[in-house]
């Protein structure tokens, strides 16, 4: 039986580590989520550096297609295995067919839907198999799968949003690098040669691009590229640590247009993922943890498990929200009007429409302000690496128009 190492946090937020043998991983993960211990890194022993898997295979838009077409043939009266069955038999994705099919041969075995699926925890989360198995235990699980299938959908549209707004400036800025070093690389040394062979005096801007197309066309230039390349791949293995991932997050939440778009997004997914959670009959302390760890923000993270330590000493919900300092004052208003009225899930979930509309208008007004911005900077740094090069030209006509 092969021996595992493992990372994570228990209950009160403590880091563990150490060693247990299992058949396989999801075997063990199953043992230590019964612990209560959130494993964050698990390896075989001896396989420590054996190369990733990245993501599940399976995408928020074709889970959310799954989870609307399974609520209304489960809606229908059709038997749990048959529904499997056929939806496996209409998914084009493999991955997703090999997993549903799994997932019926374990309902099939006797096993719940919720602990069938919580064999696949990379695509059905921890926040998916919780609301199911609330909806088996309440006999009402058309009607959660609904609701997953709407948080799903509204999710994926919070996910497109972000990708608008980062695309664009990404891609423009990449075209425009893209551009400039082509120019310094290929073109300007033409210039260059052309100059040499005339012997005229350069002027300032123009040796200044000369210079930077010499330095780019050298080892240093090739060395300050693996460079941030380096750094690119530093930062990245940081942020899979939990102190990197905190300091970097905290770095972002305080930019001034990003931070803001992120902070919106973080306080609309909290909101959104509780107020589903409450809604579905999943108790207060267990949707606080399901919620910090499916926030996707450390900072965010760190804030919801401390209010649901708060709340499991006894305190009210309101008070050690507010003692984070990370969601709006309006935010906590509304969440303490929801709890002496006894509607928490509802107003949290106009919280969430609140702050979805929030972040499309966000993403809108930052698109509306990059983009002359980048517009300008790529036509004055473009254009002036241009009009550098002709400069020398533009002297040399005058002079033999002098003549």
């Amino acid at each position: 039986m092969p021996v595992f190492t493992y990372q994570g946090t228990n209950k009160a937020g403590t880091k563990v580590t150490g060693e247990r043998t299992a058949n396989t991983k999801d075997e063990l993960k199953a043992s230590l989520r019964r612990e209560q211990i959130n494993v964050s890194k698990l390896s075989e022993k001896g396989k420590e550096f054996s190369i990733p898997s990245f993501g599940s295979g399976v995408d928020s838009k074709e889970l959310a297609i799954f989870t609307r077409q399974f609520s209304v043939m489960i809606d229908a009266g059709l038997p749990l295995v048959q529904c499997l069955e056929i939806l496996a038999g209409q998914q084009e994705n493999k991955t997703f067919q090999k997993i549903l099919n799994g997932t019926r041969a374990s309902v099939e075995g006797g096993t719940t839907l919720s602990a069938a699926m919580k064999q696949y925890d990379k695509v059905f989360d921890a926040l998916y198999y919780n609301m199911v198995e609330a909806g088996e235990t309440g006999g009402i699980l058309d009607t959660i799968l609904q609701r997953l299938s709407s948080y799903i959908e509204k999710n994926v549209k919070l996910k497109r949003a972000v990708k608008s707004a980062m695309i664009y400036p990404v891609a423009v800025l990449g075209i425009a690098g893209a551009v400039i070093i082509l120019l310094l690389w290929k073109v300007v040394p033409i210039f260059i040669t052309l100059f040499n062979g005339l012997g005229v005096d350069l002027p300032l801007p123009t040796r200044i691009v000369i210079m930077m197309s010499n330095f780019i066309g050298s080892i240093y230039g090739l060395l300050i590229l693996v460079f941030f390349v380096g750094i690119v791949f530093a930062l990245k293995f940081w942020y899979g640590t939990p102190q990197g991932r905190y300091a970097i997050d905290s770095v972002l939440l305080k930019l001034p247009l990003i931070g803001i778009l992120l902070r919106k997004i973080a306080v609309a997914r909290f909101t959104r993922t509780l107020g589903t959670l409450i809604s579905s009959g999943v108790p207060i302390l267990e949707g606080l943890d399901i919620t910090a760890r499916t926030s996707g923000n450390a900072v965010v993270e760190r804030a919801i498990t401390a209010t649901r330590k708060a709340v499991e000493a006894g305190r009210s919900l309101v008070d050690p929200l507010k003692e984070t300092d990370v969601f709006p004052g309006m935010v906590t208003q509304m969440i303490g009007v929801g709890e002496q009225t006894g509607a928490m899930d509802a107003m949290l979930q106009k919280i969430a429409d609140f702050y979805e509309d929030e972040v499309d208008a966000a993403v809108k007004d930052l698109l509306t302000a990059m983009e002359p911005i980048m517009i300008v900077v790529l036509g004055v740094v473009v254009g002036g690496i241009v009009i550098s090069m002709y400069l020398p030209l533009f002297s040399l006509i005058g002079k033999l128009a002098g003549h």
